[in-house]
This record gives C-alpha cells, structure tokens and sequence, in this order.
C-alpha cells in the first residue's frame, strides 16, 4: 500500500508537469496544498466522480483558483472525466482543464473562481442553501438534505474585502457544515505577505463568530486529520482551519518564494524536485497502485446508493414533501405561477394606476413568492426602498424566506450566485442600480456561469432625486447592457414590471436585471396584440397617426417622457411613433423582420430617449438620429427638477426632433 506522500506527491508531479507544459500557471499553491487535499478527498469528501451532480455531495470550492491544477489533478486522479490528456491539454485552447476553474467547463468543478474571495463568498451560499433546505424538508430519521461545504482559501481571498462581508455574514447565520482551509503560505505575487498583510486571522475569525483550529501543519497527515474531525463536529458555527503550509513543497530552491506562486518551476527545479520527493516516473505518468488508491468511483456510487435508498423510503413516509424536494432540485418552477403572473399583468393593464416601477415589482413578488417556493430574497439593507420583501415572506431569522444582507452589496450578490450553483433556490437580491458597482465583478461571474440570480435594481436615474449625483446612475445601464450573458429589463409601467418579471423566472440559463424608478409612472394603454408584444423586449407602443416621420425609442418612466412629446408633434402634424424598448438584449434576439417591422431602415430620423449616459443608444439611432440623455453626473434636487434641468422632459425632446427633421 502506498503512503499518503506518495499520493499526495501524484498531486504534485502532475500539477508541476501540467504548468511546465503549458508554460504557464501556479504550481507552488497545488503542491502547497497536496498533503491536506489527500486528506480531505479520500478520507473526508462525499462525492460520485460519475455523477458529479448528486445533489447531496459535499462542495468542495477551490477559492484561491489559480491553483487549478491541484482541482483538475485530486478530479483526475479519483475517478472524474478528467483524463491524462486533459491533464496535458492544461490552459490550451477548448481544454476543459483551463486557467482557472470554470463551472460547467469540467465536471466537479462547483463554481467558476479567480477573482479572490468570490469562491469562499459562493462557498457561504452553497452553506446557507444546505442548511435552509435541511431545515424545511429534513424529518426524524431522514436526513435527505446533509451535506458539508469545503472551501480552500489563500492569503488573497482574506485580503480582498469580500471576504470581510461573507465571512461576517457567515458566523451571524452560524452555518455550522461550513468548513473553510485557509492555506496560510506567507506568499503572494509580490513575495513575502508580511510586509503587506499582518492582520491576527484566527482574532479576525473569532470576531466573527467562527470557530478557529490553529496552527495545523499542512504537511502533517495526521495534524490535518485531527483538524478535519474537529471541524466535522457538530456546531453552529463556521470553522476556520488555519494551516500553515509550504508553497512549492518539494521544490529545493524555489519552494516557500514568490518564484513557486505564478511561473513553471523550470526542468531543472522540476527535476530536483522529483529527487527530493523520490518521485522517479515520467511527467504525467502515475503508477497503477497509486491510481488504485485514489480511485472513489466505488466508494461515491455507494453513498449515492445509500442517499437514493434513504430519498424511496423518505417518499413513502412524507410524499408531498419529496416531490416539493424533487421538484426544487431540477429547478423546475411549480404549476400555476405563470398563470398568476399573466393574469396580474393583464390586470395592471386594465386598472393600472400611477405607481413607482419598484412598488410594481413588490406586487409582482406578492403574487410569486406564496406559489415559487424555490424564490429566496433578500436585500442589501434597503427592503423598504427596493420591495423587495413580499408579503408574508418572514425574516430569515425568524423562519422565513427573506434575508437581510446587511450592508454588503458584493458579499449578497456573491453569496447569492452560491445559493443559486448549490441548487433548490432562485435567488433574488436587491440594491440601488449605482451600488451594482460593488457587486460588478459577482454580478459578471454569475453571467459567466449562466446563473439563474435576478438582480433587482432600483432608483434607476436621476428622477431619484434629492439624493444627488453619488446616488444617481448614469453609466450602469450601460454598463449592464454590454455585459455578455446578462438579460436586463427596464419596464415603464405595472404591466411591463410583471412581464419582466415573468421572463426572468423563465430563464434557466443566465441572470436577469430588472431596473426599476423610485419615480411615479403613468400606465400605459395597449391593444391586445401590443400587450403580447411586451416579451419581445422592444415594441410599437403607438402608431404613428399620419405618415411616419420620426421614431421616439425610450425605457422606464422615460416612456411618458416621449408620450408626452409625441402628442405634441402631432398636433404639428408630424407622424410619431412611439416605442417602448424594456429590454435591449430580448428585442435584437427578435427576427430580422420583427426588429424591421418595430425599426424599419428606411426611417433614419430616430431619437433615443433615456436619463442615461446616451452612447449605447448610437446603435439604434444611427449618425442621422438624436439621443436625449445624460452625459455628466447629476444634481441634488427633487427627481422632477433635476430631470428638467438635465433636459430629460418633453419640451427637450420636441426641439431635438425639431431639429432633427429640419
């Protein structure tokens, strides 16, 4: 039988080799790690490698992911369909074993990581997801939903700021199965950390509520073992595992440096190296005993055998429950909610009244949350402001189904994107539109990965007013609309709201945005097939009453902007037409005659009408058309005011137009 170094030195040989190969990439944290990492995958980890989506796995996020090789080596080497060329293809091109983890790329890999922190934020998440799903379907004697949550963290997922906001977050709501291995090696890019991050962690860790074991050496078996039984006891704490390691283990003159973190060794190192470990075989090649030992097929086919039995038995005893478990984990939404949503839209349509987009989308969670079990909420400290909060829904603390965040837009966002890649929930978060910019680089990664995450953002320009230009957004649409993958919807009325809604439920392979005004809107009126045409994205509004001559495009409460402005060119007998265009990204992905039908080519004067920064819509209206909108920050005044001061009203746009047919 070999020894646990000699597995863990597998880890090794392939991580060094694959990153010499490649010319590229981080051997020295995968070799730091190896030692704790055999460990954890053949004594600890519950998992099938040929069902990587079993739901009751453990989750193992790599956080610190550049050190990919050491993921892509543990899934090769226990039975993945990661083969030895992948292994070889490391960072090529199409290789599923890229740079970085990225989900749905390879199988095992539970989350796309990179960008520091984010892992160890999804990974709080995917905690959350296991321990709420626990507590509402989990029944004496059938413990269908028991699992833990594996993170590994570096030294620079502790010193970018989201780990403050998850780690906070994660002691308050004391998820006990969150198990976090935090590789303490002292070394970043820049060489040794001492001179940039001396902070107390196991202090910082406590603060926050977490339990601390300290001082494990990472290349002691029997320490991490000792660490790992003390961490799966039953708590309702976090547990931080402090373990200290070499990075580039094994490497004589490059080991414990900055040299190890971020470059191939080099084949005169890699092979000192294969020297001082007694490794004597070949790049990428393993000895069948070692792969023998690693192999878990077995093993995970038998704990997912066992979960299978004890799900049957849990059928018969509680079956509504089990089909409501089933349903939520195929992601599948409940019979009826649909029809509810349409019907509520249709009735905004008939009764619609004056009223904030942000307090449309409220009724709209009115209607879903009772019958979409799977919706989780929450906002970033502002639910009064957002709607976010349906009725009934319940503070998480007390039992319910809506989370307070705190003050941590990226934290939230990023803990968000984990409930959603755990599976069971949708998750819905809510900030101001101009404080996406905390959450830009979580709000990218969940469009990355085709999260299904609806993003609610509201006071939406600078009709929010009094607030002034730190709250107002200018950029943000922009900003959200160019980034790929990402559905966004601006409506400008009840009617609009539902169906954003509604299409943002129906999207199972990305994340939506549905940007809302603190600002009153004005119902608008539709026919029938017009209603139908809200889905589309963009769509006549209003016809043009005589010859058409001009084109008005606008989103949100600027849609009565250009309603307000089209009846009074034509009562100078111009024919406008009007049309509303509440999401960019649904309408281009419309048929070339449909997008004719709405923008025909021929007819060049166009004007845009948005408070926002105005270059996006260049597309639209060509070098022949006008855009009113906002190129500079705004102003501290009541919304209506400052519109009017930024040219955002009808007086504005009739002299654009003017200008434009002259």
């Amino acid at each position: 039988m070999e020894s646990s170094k000699e597995r863990a030195n597998a880890i090794r040989a392939l991580a060094m080799d694959a990153v010499q190969q490649a010319n590229s990439g981080h051997p020295g944290a995968p070799m730091g790690l190896a030692d704790t990492a055999e460990v954890l995958w053949l004594q600890y980890l519950r998992f099938n490698p040929k069902n990587p989506h079993w739901f009751n796995r453990d989750r193992f996020v790599l956080s610190n992911g550049h050190g990919s090789m050491l993921l892509y080596a543990v899934l090769h080497l226990t039975g993945y369909d990661v083969s030895i060329d992948d292994i070889r293809n490391f960072r090529q091109l199409h290789s599923k074993t890229a740079g970085h983890p990225e989900y749905g790329e390879c199988p095992g890999i539970e989350t796309t990581t990179g960008p520091l922190g984010q892992g160890f934020a999804n990974a709080v998440g995917m905690a959350l997801a296991e321990t709420l799903l626990a507590s509402e379907f989990n029944r004496d004697g059938f413990d269908v939903v028991d699992h833990r949550t594996w993170v590994c963290v570096g030294d620079g997922c502790l010193m970018e700021g989201i780990s403050h906001e998850a780690a906070s977050l994660a002691g308050t709501l004391g998820l006990g199965k969150l198990i976090a291995i935090y590789d303490s090696n002292g070394i970043s890019i820049d060489g040794e950390t001492k001179y940039w991050f001396t902070e107390n962690v196991v202090e910082r860790f406590k603060a926050y509520g977490w339990r601390v074991i300290e001082n494990v050496d990472g290349h002691d078996t029997n320490a991490i073992k000792e660490a790992f039984n003390a961490a799966c006891e039953a708590s309702n704490q976090p547990t931080l595992i402090y373990c200290r390691t070499t990075i580039g283990y094994g490497a004589p003159n490059k080991g414990g440096t900055a040299s190890a973190h971020g470059s191939p060794l080099g084949d005169d190192e890699i092979a000192l190296v294969r020297e001082q470990l007694g490794w004597s075989h070949e790049p990428f090649t393993v000895p069948e005993s070692i792969y023998a030992e690693w192999n878990s097929t077995e093993r995970g086919a038998l704990l997912e055998e066992e979960w299978e039995t004890k799900m049957t038995a849990y059928a018969e005893a509680y079956p509504s429950l089990a089909r409501e478990l089933t349903r939520r984990i195929s992601g599948e939404l409940p019979d009826g909610w649909e029809d509810s949503i349409n019907e509520f839209a249709k009735r905004g349509q008939r009764e619609g009244a004056s009223l904030e987009t942000r307090k449309a989308s409220g009724q709209c969670l009115d209607v879903l949350g009772p019958i979409v079990t799977d919706l989780l909420g929450g906002s970033a400290d502002l639910t009064g402001s957002n709607n976010t909060q349906w009725d009934g829904a319940g503070w998480l603390w007390e039992g319910g189904r809506y989370l307070n965040y705190g003050v941590r837009e990226f934290g939230m966002t990023a803990i968000a994107n984990g409930l959603s890649l755990h599976g069971g929930f949708i998750p819905y978060t809510g900030t101001f539109l101009v404080f996406m910019e905390y959450a830009r680089n979580a709000v990218r990664l969940s469009t990355l990965m085709g999260l299904r995450h609806i993003f609610v953002y509201t006071h939406d320009s600078v009709g929010l007013g009094e607030d002034g230009p730190t709250h107002q957004p200018i950029e943000q649409l922009t900003n959200l609309r160019t980034t790929p993958n990402l559905a966004v919807w601006r409506p400008c009325d009840v009617a609009e709201t539902a169906i954003s809604w509604r299409e943002a439920l129906r999207r199972t392979d990305g994340p939506c945005a549905i940007v809302l005004t603190r600002q009153k809107t004005q119902p608008q009126l539709r026919d029938d097939e017009t209603f139908n045409n809200i889905e589309r994205g963009g769509y006549t509004l209003r016809r043009e009453s005589s010859a058409l001559q001009l084109i008005l495009i606008a989103t949100g409460s600027e849609v009565e902007v250009a309603q307000a402005a089209a009846d009074q060119l034509e009562k100078e007998g111009v024919g406008v037409r009007v049309v509303s265009m509440p999401s960019v990204d649904r309408f281009l992905a419309q048929s070339v005659d449909y997008q004719e039908s709405v923008l025909p080519k021929e007819m060049r004067n166009r004007i845009a009408v948005e408070a926002a920064h105005p270059d996006y819509w260049r597309r639209f209206v060509g070098l022949d058309g006008d855009v009113v909108g906002i190129g500079r920050y705004g102003l501290s005044a009541p919304g209506p005011e400052v519109m009017a001061e930024l040219g955002i009203d009808p007086a504005n746009v009739v002299n654009a137009a003017t200008e434009l047919l002259a």
